[in-house]
């Protein structure tokens, strides 16, 4: 395996090898062979309007209406609105029903306005990553206040929830200057990449960073853009499962799912992520539902660093490729 030289005075460096055909000999907690995250992004009530005096609208994803800049666009506050009133707490139901526990992506401000969701969060078994101050674009920040953002996000989510987040999720794209500051401010882990389908280390100064790849491939914004109905996302779900659990066979893989409060939350959709779990359940230990920091300390625990990662690799692409 290669491991990438990604210091900030050098980011971004691309690795096109990563593990490559090298399989990890290791075994998920209670032998599972994939383990799956599930990722709620909660970002209403931290979006661009004109109401939060930003003098621009946010899009909705969910019309397609080209509204003039300069107007307030109460459509896309209302269904902004819809995750954080109704859609958390349905997906959060849905969860709970099958006792499956999660990441949350969660923008600080978003959590500062809902009071009701922040109690809720506060007292359950889902982890809260940090997702921005706002739901800011960090590619549109010089690096100074960049820095005093995630700093200011910190604090914030110390105040609400007497903690600080160990993970951050950039929106959409980090800067150039992100991973340097994540690690700078005592971040354990990021998510800001989606290249690969097991975690690994990028160097980062004299530190070996740990990233948890995220996905655009298994996200529900997919119904905003490029497919059709739930069913298809279900199809999409349960096609990864089943091939991702015979490559598992070999060796273990990781699923990240990524859901929004005002897109899953619609009834329609959240009946596709009730019908997914009730599917993974089938499966037994064969799944570990992980929080992204759990799955963090195991890796971090299993492997402290990439020497160990090639210790424990091994060649044989016929038992890799079975399926």
């Amino acid at each position: 395996m290669s491991a990438a030289q990604d210091g900030e005075q050098n980011w971004p460096v691309r690795d096109f090898v990563g593990y490559g055909r090298q399989a990890l000999d290791f075994s998920w907690p209670g032998g599972a062979r994939l383990a799956i995250s599930v990722v709620l992004n909660i970002e209403e009530g931290a979006e661009r309007s004109h109401y939060f005096g930003d003098g621009v609208n946010e899009s909705s994803w969910e019309s397609h209406r080209s509204f003039p800049p300069h107007v307030r666009d109460l459509m896309a506050e209302s269904i902004f609105e819809y995750g954080s009133r109704r859609g958390t707490h349905r997906i959060l139901d849905v969860l709970e029903r099958f006792d499956v526990p999660s990441t949350i992506f969660a923008s600080a401000v978003a959590l500062q306005v809902n009071p009701p969701l922040l109690e809720r969060l506060r007292n359950s078994p889902h982890e809260i990553c940090g997702h921005g101050l706002r739901w800011t674009e960090a590619w549109e920040l010089d690096r100074d206040k960049e820095s005093a953002q995630i700093g200011q996000a910190i604090e914030l989510f110390k105040q609400l929830t007497g903690d600080r987040p160990s993970g951050w999720y950039s929106r959409y794209s980090p800067s150039i200057h992100t991973r340097g500051l994540l690690v700078e401010h005592g971040f354990s882990y990021d998510s800001d990449a989606y290249n690969d389908d097991l975690p690994y280390y990028v160097r980062v100064g004299d530190v070996w960073h740990l990233v948890i790849p995220y996905t655009a491939t298994y996200n529900d914004t997919k119904f905003a853009f490029n497919i059709g109905g739930p069913s298809d996302f279900l199809d999409l779900l349960k096609r990864a499962v089943n091939f991702l659990l015979a490559e598992g066979a070999a060796e273990p893989k990781m699923l990240s799912i990524g859901l929004h409060a005002r897109m899953m939350g619609q009834a329609a959709r959240a009946d596709v992520l009730r019908e997914f779990l009730a599917f993974c359940q089938t499966r037994g230990s064969d799944i570990w539902f992980a929080r992204r920091d759990e799955i963090a300390r195991f890796w971090r625990e299993t492997f402290p660093d990439p020497e160990s990662l090639a210790a424990c690799s091994r060649t044989d692409p016929g038992a890799v490729r079975h399926v």
